[in-house]
């Protein structure tokens, strides 16, 4: 497995995360025991990067990652990193944004027991809370590095010009945001920021939440308990053009002998300024679909040509998913 330093944090990481979002009930019902097996072949196969967050199910992810890596947790803690996020709260109509002191300060405590851990890595603010001074937030974390509850500290769907306010009070050592082939709006602002400040670059939903898998057809179903069946990225014509885009694709990467899949995550890795690819699974075989992108060598021939097929496409951007 290829690994990457995580800008000044001197964190070494697999350039391919594993991600949990899947499991923490927003994308349906899945076997518990397959998504364990999941998480421990990725681990076999050298991720030590593993990416969750509070709001995933509210402990539901973060407890099934502490157990799946239990004796990992145990043996080789040092050499795992556990990112996870906080700051969105839940309500009885829907998520709200709250990077206050004192939930961020509960979100860190409830994290830290859900995982089974005396210390998160990485600890990422999910989204801005337009509502709390972002320095206020800043001030938050830089207590809990000190407390010694969190190492590092990054943000996740933050723009430039807020990652400048945050770094004001205390450095911001990631970004995390979405990117796929669909998705580019962050190679504008803040992927140039990032580069510019050596802020590492951690990209999540490389595969469009399952549309770049390849598997995905105009007949395909979700589940009402999956956020997708009322996503508009998921429905109407602009989705059907974007199929025939992924059927392109789909040609391409066949042509050169990978997977679809590998061509979109490899993809995201190829731009300069992303440093790791969040990739969630939950069966052993996607997972080491998955982790062959790390082989993949796009040259910059390849990358214009995937280019021309995409310039056919519906161009996705905003919140994902659209409630937060």
């Amino acid at each position: 497995m290829k690994t990457t330093t995580l800008g000044t944090s001197g964190l070494d990481v697999s350039r391919i995360a594993f991600g949990t979002w899947q499991l923490g009930g927003d994308w349906g019902r899945f076997d518990e025991d397959a998504a364990i097996a999941a998480i421990r072949r990725a681990r076999d196969l050298g991720v030590n990067f593993f990416d969750t967050a509070q709001a995933y199910g509210f402990g539901a992810s973060e407890l099934l990652l502490g157990k799946a890596l239990g004796s990992e947790l145990v043996s080789h803690r040092d050499e795992l990193v556990l990112a996870t996020k906080g700051g969105l709260r839940r309500t009885d109509t829907g998520l709200v944004r709250d990077a206050s002191r004192d939930w961020q300060c509960r979100g860190v405590d409830s994290s830290l027991a859900a995982l089974g851990v005396d210390h998160i890595d990485l600890y990422q603010v999910h989204w801005p809370d337009p509502a709390v001074p972002i320095a206020e937030t800043a001030g938050v974390l830089a207590d809990l590095v000190a407390q010694g509850k969190i190492g590092h500290v990054g943000v996740s769907n933050f723009d430039a010009a807020q990652m400048a306010e945050f770094a004001a009070t205390f450095p911001v050592e990631t970004l995390q945001s979405p990117y796929d082939l669909f998705r580019r709006d962050i190679e504008e602002d803040p992927l140039p920021y990032c580069q510019a400040n050596d802020i590492a670059v951690l990209v999540y939903g490389p595969l469009a939440h399952g549309l770049l898998t390849g598997t995905i057809t105009a007949d395909t179903t979700f589940a009402d308990d999956d956020w997708r069946s009322t996503s508009t990225v998921f429905h109407g014509a602009e989705y059907h053009q974007n199929l025939m885009t992924v059927q392109a694709l789909q040609e391409f990467a066949t042509e050169r002998g990978v997977t679809v899949s590998q061509l979109a995550i490899a993809w995201t890795l190829a731009n300069p300024a992303v440093h790791v690819a969040i990739v969630g699974a939950r069966r052993v075989d996607h997972v080491e679909d998955s982790l062959g992108a790390v082989d993949v060598s796009l040259s910059d021939a390849d990358l214009d040509e995937i280019d021309e097929i995409m310039s056919g496409a519906t161009p996705v951007s905003g919140p994902s998913p659209e409630s937060v």
